[in-house]
């Protein structure tokens, strides 16, 4: 009785081991991640002194809150350039992440549900873009502007951006899984055309998968920076990642150019907001469309 009993208890015992294990896990990798942001929401409170001689150290606040102070100077230094590289960064990001989500889902869903010639070598070609990285595009990409010239226009920035092969990918993968033949066929059957088809059955289903990929791809144009800062040289285009590299390499290159690191942080704290809010509020459509059970075999 006592055996089995011992028995019995060593498997919990095990559990609670593997439990306390995953929760220890989790937490030092919350940490790991909210650390940064943590230092750079309180970085963003302090002036310039308080940057380096802070009384509390760098992960707490100094004695002087220097934030509203920090956003005022950001109004007001070169002319309120930083609020023109947010309103670049919106452009960059909101358009180029549409009309990229647009592609990546026509192109997956093209190739998920049609049939033509070449289909296979096609998609293939999508791979293994993937397997290339984005900095070593960015000279043939300059080479290419430079030719048409659109170098020094924001087309520079968003053209190349359209092209998303990891979204193509995704919304290949989500249609198969996802997005039944059946359901294209009944409505084929009852008398809808490709596009009725595609607006009205497959791309409520997609929600999920288009949600997820227009975050990609903003956030992604949000945080462009090696093309932007090769295409671009008129500071009035700049994104807001380029611009405030611009500021923190004035900071770094001694005493006879102006400090500005309370610029560079608390200017990169606001940058932060927009992506953090695009999240939130995009995440309830990861719930939708979803089709489980809708199709009986």
């Amino acid at each position: 009785m006592s055996s089995t009993a011992t028995s019995a208890v060593k498997p919990n015992k095990i559990r609670g081991n593997k439990k306390i294990f995953t929760i220890v896990v989790l937490i030092v990798a919350i940490v790991y991640f909210l650390l940064p942001v943590w230092w750079l929401i309180v970085a963003s409170t302090k002036s310039n002194s308080g940057l380096f001689f802070g009384e509390h150290g760098s992960l707490w606040f100094a004695n002087k809150f220097a934030l509203w102070e920090n956003i005022k100077q950001l109004c007001t230094y070169q002319n309120g350039i930083y609020w023109r590289w947010l309103l670049n960064s919106f452009i960059y990001a909101l358009i180029g992440g549409l009309l990229s989500t647009a592609i990546s889902i026509l192109a997956g869903y093209g190739f998920a549900k049609f049939h033509f010639r070449g289909k296979k070598a096609f998609f293939n070609l999508v791979l293994g873009a993937l397997m290339i990285p984005s900095t070593a595009l960015v000279i043939p990409l300059f080479l290419i502007m430079s030719k048409i010239g659109m170098v020094n226009t924001m087309w520079a920035v968003l053209l190349p951006a359209l092209l998303n092969p990891m979204g193509v990918y995704l919304m290949r993968i989500y249609c198969q899984e996802s997005l039944p033949d059946e359901m294209i066929e009944a409505a084929r059957v009852d008398g809808a055309g490709e596009l009725r088809t595609f607006f009205q059955v497959s791309l409520p289903i997609m929600t999920p998968a288009i949600t997820t990929v227009y975050l990609l791809s903003t956030v992604g144009a949000w945080n462009n920076f090696f093309l932007p800062q090769i295409v671009l040289t008129n500071s009035k285009l700049y994104p807001i990642t380029v611009g405030l590299t611009q500021w923190q390499a004035q900071s770094q290159a001694g005493a006879a150019s102006e400090q500005v690191w309370n610029l560079v942080t608390s200017g990169s704290l606001i940058s932060v907001i927009p992506m953090v809010l695009a999240f939130l509020f995009l995440q309830k459509y990861w719930v939708g469309g979803l089709t489980a059970g809708s199709v009986k075999s």
